[in-house]
């Protein structure tokens, strides 16, 4: 059975200020409404890494033809019925990119990146970009929701991880802004409520995404649908 979202503790004060968060809406909303993002097939050729993914440049000029739509461009086709919920969460690291995600999975005995999409914050992978994982491209369930609802999860629930450590600091506007444009086109595709969009620390006992993560400010720019 999907999980219900608990209840979580409000913001630290600071993690956006109200002239930041007015801003920051402001650019997500226009964002949304204009652009979209650049998309380039992956060639960082990183050692270890299952080829097969892409990414998607941070930035991207409103007359792009090309947009976050792209993601629903998959070798398998979507599988709509699977997608039940969204998960969000953190790499738990300051720094990185999908590459050393890639490797951390492996550690722990996964068989490549074990998140569907990876955005970065500007440390080793460009602030805002998306980089789309294998198994979403090929349709497969994540690996990295934790007890007790992890089997459902890792078969049901998207699976988005920020670059950063949410327990020590803030993340970026730009991952931010993207996150929301991310979710929220994923959300409309397979019609997810906004109730079904989950941190980790809302449906297992984990510090992930982190204390720091402005859920607050985040669900407001999700809006309604």
């Amino acid at each position: 059975m999907p999980p219900s979202r608990r209840t979580t503790a409000p913001n630290p004060a600071g993690a956006f200020g109200s002239r930041t968060q007015i801003v920051w809406v402001s650019l997500v909303a226009a964002m949304t409404g204009l652009g979209g993002l650049l998309l380039a097939l992956d060639g960082s050729g990183g050692q270890g890494l299952r080829s097969g993914g892409m990414s998607l440049a941070p930035l991207a000029a409103a007359t792009s033809s090309s947009s976050v739509e792209s993601i629903f461009d998959t070798r398998k086709p979507l599988d709509a019925a699977r997608w039940e919920c969204i998960v969000i969460h953190h790499s738990a690291a300051p720094a990185g990119n999908q590459e050393t995600v890639d490797r951390d999975h492996r550690g722990l005995g996964d068989r490549g990146l074990g998140h569907h999409f990876v955005i970065g914050n500007g440390r080793g992978m460009s602030d805002g970009a998306v980089y789309v994982g294998y198994r979403w491209m090929e349709q497969q369930g994540g690996t990295r929701a934790a007890p007790p609802h992890g089997p459902w999860l890792n078969e049901h629930a998207i699976s988005i991880c920020l670059i950063g450590d949410g327990n020590r600091g803030t993340f970026t506007e730009a991952q931010m802004q993207r996150l929301v444009q991310l979710t929220r086109s994923l959300a409309r595709e397979f019609s997810i409520s906004p109730r079904d969009i989950h941190l980790h620390s809302d449906v297992a006992e984990v510090a992930d995404p982190g204390r720091f993560f402005p859920e607050a400010q985040f669900r407001e720019s999700l809006g309604r649908w």
